[in-house]
């Protein structure tokens, strides 16, 4: 009950800070539209295939500038202070919650814009959703956990950069494939693998993470 009140307490302050300053939400949404609409005057037409890898490269920055203030842009107060009030287990759930609630929210945001600016519908536009909700899923636990190894380092932004690209880029694989499915509006029990293995990445991310968390803290 004490971890599930300090989950409550820390979403909440995340919440808090998010609504005074805008800064990831503002940030992000201003970075996805001027991207999206820049591509659509370069582009005008484009393949759906282009379309599509186009969109996870969008979301793929998107979700390093939104998910990377976790950590990094916090002080060694604010951590000192965090640390004595909350344990390591009730932080990293509280920011991995709050970052995949805030990045189905931007890329739910940005899907619904790409498709309104390209004036293109996958055939299956159901699983393509589905999709980017675990395409958002993945990307907030691992550049959480990322972003938490990171912040202990001198240059973080750049650590950041180094330490995810082998592990997002099987995750982009898996997802441009599932997506791909979608548009081509193939049978959905064509895509349960690439379903499945995403939920096992981020299964076995969120285990790794809730175990070696509260080790990291500790120094």
């Amino acid at each position: 009950m004490q971890l599930l009140h300090q989950v409550k307490y820390l979403i909440k302050k995340e919440v808090l800070l998010e609504w005074r300053s805008k800064y990831a939400l503002n940030g992000v949404l201003l970075y996805v539209v001027s991207t999206v609409f820049v591509c659509f005057l370069s582009f005008v037409s484009i393949a759906p295939v282009t379309w599509n890898a186009l969109f996870w490269i969008i979301m793929l920055f998107a979700s390093i500038n939104a998910v990377s203030k976790g950590f990094l842009h916090e002080s060694k107060g604010q951590q000192l202070y965090i640390y004595t009030i909350a344990s390591p287990l009730a932080l990293i759930i509280s920011k991995t919650v709050y970052n995949v609630l805030l990045m189905m929210l931007l890329t739910l945001i940005a899907l619904f814009f790409y498709v309104m600016v390209f004036d293109y519908v996958p055939q299956d536009l159901g699983l393509y959703i589905i999709a980017t909700v675990l395409g958002s899923l993945s990307f907030s636990t691992i550049f959480t956990m990322i972003s938490a190894i990171a912040s202990k380092a001198g240059n973080g932004g750049m650590l950041m950069a180094i330490l995810s690209f082998p592990v997002i880029i099987p995750v982009l694989i898996v997802l441009i494939k599932l997506t791909k499915n979608a548009i081509d509006g193939l049978d959905r029990s064509v895509s349960l693998d690439e379903i499945g293995l995403l939920l096992i990445i981020n299964a076995l991310v969120a285990a790794v993470t809730l175990l070696l968390f509260p080790y990291l803290w500790r120094d």
